[in-house]
């Protein structure tokens, strides 16, 4: 169980709640910068480019996943390769290429969108040989504070199609006003 306190795209902090032997750890993004704080040796740790790869608290999620998606457009050219049938039904096909010189680990990423609820359904992540390395899906669309927001997202790789993660929103908030203390190394060790 986490609490999560987000402002913007650029600025995050995660908060494990449960179970206890994991409760106090945080996740800290700042910018393009991320840190991660350990209760039982009372630590900061920055996360270092050379393990942005690497999975976010034993999860499948990435490091990465956390900073690079505010990014997306700046390092990726997309095309629409499917369009809906019928207004209110079917999907939108996106796929994303990663422009020359991109600092990106993927050869493209395909994304689909619903057209009734105009958010994503799936995004697909593929190697530079065209090969799937990992899926993530949406589900549970719920209308909170007048937008449509998928309350599951599950991530799967494709190499362990049995394993996955999933994130289950219980309850979400928009429009709340963080102040800039929230988003501080000192912050990140309060519980």
């Amino acid at each position: 169980t986490m609490d999560l306190w987000s402002r913007g795209e650029e600025h995050s902090l995660i908060k494990i709640v449960a179970p206890a032997k994991e409760a106090g750890m945080a996740t800290l993004r700042a910018e393009d910068n991320i840190w991660n704080y350990l209760p039982k040796v009372d630590r900061v740790m920055k996360v270092p480019a050379a393990m942005m790869s690497g999975n976010w608290m034993g999860s499948h999620f990435t490091n990465n996943d956390l900073v690079r998606s505010s990014r997306f457009a700046d390092d990726f050219d997309a095309k629409i390769t499917q369009r809906p049938e019928k207004e209110g039904e079917g999907t939108w096909v996106i796929e994303c290429i990663p422009k020359e010189n991109a600092p990106v680990v993927w050869g493209k990423v395909i994304i689909t969108v619903s057209e009734k609820y105009r958010v994503g359904e799936s995004i697909t992540y593929w190697d530079e040989d065209g090969v799937l390395v990992r899926t993530m899906t949406f589900s549970d669309v719920q209308m909170i504070d007048g937008k449509p927001v998928p309350m599951k997202m599950k991530m799967v790789p494709a190499d362990e199609p049995n394993e996955y993660t999933e994130i289950v929103y219980e309850k979400l908030r928009f429009e709340v006003d963080l102040p800039d203390s929230v988003f501080t190394l000192q912050s990140i060790r309060q519980r």
